[in-house]
């Protein structure tokens, strides 16, 4: 599995803690009995899960300061977590391009959104890689 698959385990995990209200853990082992990812995959996706589940509070105040007219109880569930994962990603990995954590989340984003979310994730991760510094140039020609 890819770096991409991570990600997309990862929103869909995320995605079930905010609909069942279960613990991380919990929801990583229910992920896990349905699907045998190779051990780096797991991994990547666990630290993921973990970190963005723990960081939730704060990554949801940068999305806020990020996202203009948009409150965040009024975001879709799914692009609210794939904003967390992608600030988190900003946030957490260095070594990791802005410009790859952006468009991974705007690639992931056309298959799991709508069709204005690419464009709107895309706006607000860019906000938030220039608050942290991590300023990205995504081609917007993508979009």
């Amino acid at each position: 599995m890819s770096r991409r698959q991570s990600r997309e385990c990862d929103l869909q995990v995320l995605y079930q803690i905010d609909m069942s209200g279960t613990d991380p853990r919990h929801a990583l082992g229910l992920f896990w009995q349905c699907f045998e990812p190779p051990v780096d995959t797991r991994e990547f996706t666990t630290e993921l899960v973990e970190g963005t589940h723990k960081e939730r509070v704060r990554l949801d105040g940068m999305i806020a300061d990020a996202a203009d007219h948009w409150r965040i109880g009024r975001l879709p569930k799914v692009e609210l977590n794939l904003l967390r994962m992608g600030v988190y990603e900003l946030m957490s990995y260095p070594q990791i391009s802005a410009n790859v954590t952006i468009n991974e989340a705007i690639e992931i984003a056309r298959l799991y959104c709508g069709d204005d979310a690419p464009t709107f994730i895309n706006g607000v991760l860019d906000r938030v890689a220039a608050v942290v510094g991590k300023k990205a140039q995504v081609d917007e020609s993508k979009q």
